[in-house]
C-alpha cells in the first residue's frame, strides 16, 4: 500500500482471471477459449487492417461493427442505435456498472456467478446481494421477485458461469415484468453454445440490456471485443460513460475482424455445433468415470466426483500438463469447471482421468 494511492484502491478486491501458464505442449482447458480459431474472414479483415492506416485513429464509434450486428439481430427489430461496442464484454459490463447500476440500492445476482460482478461493485460503490443458487446450482427467477423499490437492478450471466446451467428465456421474461423499474442485465458471453439470447425481448422491456461477447462463440478472444445491446435509452447512457471515459474504445483491426466474424454466419454455426457435439461426448465420458456434470449451455462442463477431492485431481492433472480450474468457494470447492477443447484435448484428459481415478 503507498501513501499516494486514492482511498479506494486499497479497498478494492481485484478479480482473478484464469491462468495463462507457459508450459511447452499443454492441454488447456481452463479459461473458456474456443479450439477452433477464428474466422478466416475474419483473420483476413485484420490482415488487411494492419497497414500504413493504422497512423489514423479508428472510427470513433465503430460504425460498421455496430451495423453488422444490428443486421444479424434485424428480425427482433434491433437498429445500430441499440448497439454498444466496447473492449471485451468486461469493459461493456463495467460501463453497464456505471452508467445503469449506481442507483444508492443493492443490485442482485447469484451467490455462485461470474467473479468480476463484486469486483465492479467494490470499484463503482455499488451495494450488492448475492442471492443463492438453488441446490441444482440454478437460478431461481422467484429469488428476483417482489423487492419493489429496495434494489437498484439485477445482473446475471445465462449460462451461468462457472456451472454452465441454463435459464429459459419464460423465466427471464418474468424477471423483467416483476421488475419494471430496474435495469436487468443479462449476460450472455457463452449463450451461442446451447441457449435462446434474450435479445428478441429488448423491443419488449426497455430494461433489459443484453451483453454479448467475441471471445468465445467467434474466437477472438484474443482481440478484446464485446457489446450490448438494448433500448436505445440504455445504450445512450452507455455512450455518455464511454466518451467521458475513452472515445476510441476499438482499434481498426477490432473493428475489421470482429465485423467480418459476425457476417461469417456459416463458420460460426459449424464451430458452434463442433463444441456442443465435443461437450456431450465430454460429459458422457466424464458421466461413465462416475462424476457429476452440472447441464450445460456452455464451452465448458463444471463436474465433481464423489469420491476425489477436487483440488487433488487438479493437481494431479496439472502434473500431466492438463490445466483445468478448480474454484476454492464453499459450495464449489469440489468441482472442476473443465473447458471444452477439440476431441483430442478432450480425449487426453479422459485417458489421464481414468490414471488417477483408478
Amino acid at each position: 500500500m503507498s501513501k499516494f494511492w486514492s482511498p479506494i484502491v486499497s479497498r478494492l478486491t481485484p478479480y482473478t482471471p484464469g491462468e495463462q501458464p507457459k508450459i511447452a505442449n499443454l492441454v488447456k482447458l481452463n479459461t473458456n477459449e474456443n479450439p477452433y480459431g477464428p474466422s478466416p474472414r475474419a483473420l483476413d479483415a485484420i490482415a488487411r487492417e494492419v497497414s500504413e492506416s493504422l497512423r489514423l485513429y479508428p472510427n470513433p464509434d465503430a460504425e460498421p461493427l455496430k451495423l453488422a450486428i444490428a443486421a444479424r439481430h434485424a428480425a427482433d427489430g434491433i437498429t445500430a442505435r441499440e448497439v454498444f461496442v466496447g473492449n471485451g464484454s468486461d469493459e461493456v459490463l463495467a460501463h453497464a456498472f456505471h452508467a445503469l447500476l449506481q442507483h444508492g440500492k443493492p443490485i442482485l445476482f447469484p451467490d455462485i456467478t461470474y467473479s468480476f460482478y463484486p469486483t465492479y461493485c467494490g470499484l463503482y460503490q455499488v451495494e450488492h446481494r448475492a442471492v443463492p443458487l438453488a441446490d441444482d446450482f440454478t437460478i431461481r427467477a422467484d429469488d428476483y421477485l417482489g423487492h419493489g423499490d429496495a434494489i437498484g437492478g439485477i445482473i446475471f450471466p445465462n449460462p451461468n458461469a462457472p456451472t454452465g446451467c441454463l435459464m429459459g428465456l419464460a423465466e427471464i421474461e418474468r424477471i423483467l415484468q416483476g421488475n419494471p423499474e430496474r435495469v436487468v442485465v443479462v449476460d450472455e458471453a457463452y449463450i451461442d453454445f446451447g441457449g435462446d439470447t434474450a435479445i428478441p425481448l429488448v423491443q419488449r422491456y426497455p430494461n433489459l440490456l443484453v451483453v454479448q461477447t467475441f471471445s468465445k462463440s467467434r474466437a477472438l478472444a484474443g482481440m478484446r471485443v464485446g457489446f450490448a445491446i438494448g433500448h436505445a435509452d440504455l445504450i445512450a447512457a452507455l455512450e455518455r460513460v464511454k466518451n467521458s471515459f475513452n472515445s476510441y474504445p476499438l482499434d481498426r483491426p477490432a473493428i475489421a475482424g470482429a465485423t467480418a466474424a459476425i457476417e461469417d454466419e456459416q463458420y460460426f454455426r459449424q464451430t458452434c455445433d463442433m463444441v456442443i457435439a465435443s461437450r456431450d461426448k465430454l460429459d458422457a465420458s466424464l458421466t461413465a468415470l462416475g462424476f457429476e456434470v452440472l447441464p450445460s449451455a456452455a464451452n465448458f462442463v463444471f463436474a465433481r466426483h464423489p469420491r476425489h477431492d477436487a483440488a487433488k485431481l487438479a493437481a494431479a492433472l496439472r502434473g500431466d500438463g492438463i490445466i483445468v480450474r478448480h474454484f476454492t468457494s464453499a459450495r464449489i470447492n469440489q468441482f472442476l469447471r473443465i473447458t471444452i477443447g477439440t476431441d483430442e484435448a478432450c480425449g487426453t484428459l479422459v485417458d489421464a482421468l481414468k490414471r488417477h481415478l483408478a
